[in-house]
Parts: C-alpha cells; sequence; structure tokens
C-alpha cells in the first residue's frame, strides 16, 4: 500500500458554522463534504441516542460503528433536547450566530417544534437552511418519510436494475442518499455565493425523490422521446453496444466499445476482424438490436483470458476497459491512492485507518478534515461556551437533562 499523499491545506469555507441536525446518511453527507471544504460542522443530536446511525450493526473500533464513523469524521456533537423549550432556545441562541442549518426531518417537522425555516431565519436573515426530506415539501405524497430503498424503488431505479427476465434488483450501494447529500451540499454552496452577494439567507431543499430521479437521464430521453424502454439489461446500456461487462476467465471485463473507433480496435484486440462486415454487428444500430448475440460472440473470444491480460491488451489499443473488481480491490487499488478516495483519518478510539476522502481537487489541492467522528455530547459544553452562552445557563442546561455532556472516553 502507498503513503496517503500530503497536500498544502486550503478550506475555502473555513469560518463557517454549521449546525446538523440531520442525522443517519443523506444529511451527515452533505455535513461531511462541508467539513472536507473547512466548515466548522456540529452535530446537534438528540436525546437520548443521539443520531440513529450511533445504533446501527457496523461496529468499528471501541463503541463506534465504522457506519456512522465514516461518515461523521471531522464534525463536534452537541447533545440537545429539542423537545424541551430549553433546548429549543438553546438553538435559536445558537442559530442566531450559525450559517448554515441541515436537517432531514419530514415537512412540517421542525415547524411543529418551532424551530422550521421560517422562524429560524426571521431570527436570522443570513441563514441557509438546507431540508433535504424524502419525497418534498409539495404534492400527495410529501407528508411521508424518506428511505433509500423506498425512493430508488418508487423512482424507478430498481425496475431497470438487473437481469433481464429475473426480479429487479437494488443497485448495492445508497444511490437515493448518497446523491441527496451531494445535492444538498451544492445547494448549500450556491446559497452561500448568494449570502456573500447580498447578505440573504435561502432555504435550500432536496429530496430523495429529486435525488434518483436525476440518475434517469438516459431512460427520461427514450420515454419522452418516444422510444421504447428495454427490458432490464444487467450490466449494459440502454442506447450503445457493445457497453457491458463480459466474462474472462478468473472474472468479468467491463468494456466500452460502442463507438465506431473503438469497435473497430474490439474486433482486432480479440482477433476477429470480420465482424465489421458481419451485418448483425456492422452499424451502432445493428449492434444495439443485436446485442444478446454480441455478447455471446464476445463472451466467447475472451473466454480463456484473465481480466489482467485482457485490460492489458484493451488499453494498449486505446479501448475503455477496466476488471470488475471486488470492494478490497478497488480500495486497494494505486489510483484510488493517487486520486486521494482514501484519506487516513483519526478514531474515537485513539488510532486511525483508512476513510473515504473528499472527492475534489482545487489545484491539485485535497485537504480533507481527517478528525475522528464525535461521541454523543462530546463537545457540548465547549460547543455551547463558542457560542456565547454563559457559564451559569450552560449549568443549567446539563442539570435540567436538556444537554449531555460526555464526561469520560469510554475507550
Amino acid at each position: 500500500m502507498q503513503d496517503f499523499p500530503t497536500h498544502t491545506p486550503w478550506h475555502p469555507l473555513k469560518g463557517l458554522r454549521v449546525l446538523e441536525l440531520a442525522q443517519v446518511m443523506a444529511g451527515p453527507v452533505a455535513g461531511l463534504m462541508l467539513a472536507d471544504l473547512g466548515a466548522d460542522v456540529v452535530k446537534v443530536e438528540k436525546l437520548d441516542g443521539g443520531d440513529d446511525a450511533r445504533g446501527f450493526n457496523s461496529q468499528g473500533a471501541g463503541d463506534m460503528p465504522a457506519s456512522f464513523e465514516v461518515l461523521n469524521r471531522g464534525k463536534r456533537s452537541l447533545a440537545l433536547d429539542l423537545k424541551s423549550e430549553a433546548g429549543r432556545a438553546t438553538l435559536r441562541a445558537l442559530v442566531r450566530q450559525a450559517d448554515v442549518l441541515t436537517e432531514n426531518f419530514r415537512p412540517g417537522t421542525m415547524d411543529k417544534l418551532g424551530v422550521g425555516p421560517a422562524t429560524l431565519m426571521a431570527l436570522n436573515p443570513r441563514l441557509i437552511y438546507c431540508s433535504i426530506t424524502g419525497y418534498g415539501r409539495w404534492g400527495p405524497l410529501a407528508p411521508r418519510g424518506g428511505f433509500d430503498l423506498i425512493l430508488q424503488a418508487f423512482a424507478g431505479l430498481i425496475a431497470v436494475t438487473g437481469e433481464a427476465g429475473r426480479s429487479p434488483v437494488k443497485p448495492g450501494v445508497s444511490v437515493a442518499d448518497v446523491n441527496a447529500g451531494i445535492l444538498g451540499c451544492l445547494g448549500v454552496l450556491g446559497a452561500h455565493i448568494h449570502q456573500l452577494k447580498t447578505g440573504q439567507g435561502q432555504h435550500v431543499e432536496t429530496s430523495l425523490l429529486q435525488a434518483s430521479m436525476q440518475q434517469l437521464y438516459w431512460y427520461a430521453a427514450l420515454f419522452f422521446s418516444g422510444a421504447p424502454l428495454p427490458e432490464r439489461l444487467g450490466t449494459a446500456h440502454p442506447i450503445i453496444a457493445p457497453y457491458q461487462t463480459f466474462a474472462c476467465d478468473d472474472g468479468e471485463i467491463a468494456l466500452g466499445g460502442a463507438n465506431e473507433a473503438n469497435w473497430v480496435r474490439v474486433t482486432e484486440v480479440v482477433g476477429h476482424p470480420e465482424w465489421r462486415s458481419d451485418p448483425r454487428f456492422a452499424t451502432a444500430r445493428q449492434r444495439l438490436l443485436n446485442r444478446e448475440a454480441l455478447t455471446a460472440v464476445l463472451n466467447a473470444a475472451l473466454a480463456g483470458g484473465t481480466r489482467a491480460r485482457w485490460e492489458q491488451a484493451f488499453a494498449a489499443a486505446g479501448v475503455p476497459a477496466g476488471p470488475v473488481q471486488s470492494v478490497a480491490e478497488a480500495l486497494s487499488h494505486p489510483q484510488a491512492r493517487a486520486m486521494d478516495v482514501l484519506v487516513e483519518a483519526d478514531t474515537a478510539a485513539g488510532g486511525s485507518r483508512p476513510m473515504i476522502g473528499f472527492p475534489v481537487h482545487f489545484s491539485g489541492r485535497n485537504a480533507p478534515n481527517t478528525g475522528a467522528a464525535p461521541r454523543l455530547g462530546q463537545h457540548s459544553v465547549e460547543v455551547l461556551r463558542e457560542f456565547g452562552l454563559a457559564p451559569d445557563a450552560i449549568d443549567q442546561l446539563l442539570a435540567e437533562g436538556c444537554v449531555h455532556q460526555l464526561q469520560k472516553d469510554p475507550a
């Protein structure tokens, strides 16, 4: 394994104060990206238990679930009871000095607590209030909660994923949650530019519905043009071929030979130039219509060779190709390290381990926040002091149980 590269830190959002009321995945993804850009992200967590992701069955070192740790590195935790008036008053006091607030409750939940966007933005007109919901704020399904699996199903993603003639399957990753977090961060950044220009905040909104349906560009193009939608295609593409995975001796390789130049190169690499004059494969349209036959002859041609052999041969010819790697292979590949896909981050237990880093560079620089994910209430008093609450007010909140401060490191 290569050493992790180091770069001169460049944090464009340094000094930006973010209150993250969001939990589990979509909202915390947005907060993680803001933290990697230099923002001070404070997780305002509920009592008791905090972010629901703290209870997920994905244990890391000590008592910190790895699934929570990877999405919350570099943040601080304030454990606050928003069901109490004192807790809500405390949040309002923090909002007066905050730049951004993120939440992913059902529409109307924050309003019922008296801390909705209109209320908080009246207290602080510069506030960027970011809401990530399931189905959005309007429409017949707006009151429903949002869950990645359910929205992927509703949006049509599951319907187009899987093999022909078999049951549809969910993509193996949380497409809706992760993309909603990215869109939330994008919205915050756009609102921050507006804030810098005008001094005014914005209510930024996105949803798992929008984050899922955004993935349908190709299928929407076919649908709205009146073209028939293809059945499930496995790894194949709905409008070009060959553009899918094929079997090798030790696994599969992804091959992109869709345009004419690459198709010619494919036939040369596999030793079948006669395919170019085969009427089934002579044009891009014919290759698409005869995808099944094309897949069969390519699988036969690639049989007996390893992924590495074919990848090298296709790469040398300029054909887009890459092995279907396991997660372990992908995360261990030198290219992932070279591009800072991974970062060596601190853990709550006191050590360090690789985690997914920030997937953007700025003039070659990338310096994500590598601080440990917080334990529940680890920074409560520290944060309240920084936001200007008086010591006696903090003591009263602690005494009333409206705030929890972690007293001792359980590790």
